[in-house]
């Protein structure tokens, strides 16, 4: 599974659900499917796919400011 995250500082794209904190983050099941994504949305100089291994959802939950215990995720399209 992949998820998009800001270049500039690996925040993840995440949909917003009510009464849901924090935000579930977005995931696509293949490489190739996360960057058609960003490419399709013209933000290729903003975005990249990042393969969620256990030293990236850490990196992610440190983005969000949440334990990695509290993510959730969603995949794309939900």
């Amino acid at each position: 599974m992949y998820a998009i995250v800001y270049k500039s500082d690996g925040f993840p794209i995440c949909r917003q659900v009510p009464g849901v904190t924090p935000d579930p983050v977005v995931t696509w099941n293949t490489e190739d499917a996360a960057k058609a994504f960003i490419s399709s949305k013209g933000g290729d100089a903003d975005f990249q796919p990042v393969q969620l291994t256990d030293d990236a959802m850490d990196k992610l939950a440190k983005a969000l400011g949440f334990p990695v215990e509290a993510m959730t995720f969603e995949p794309y399209p939900g």
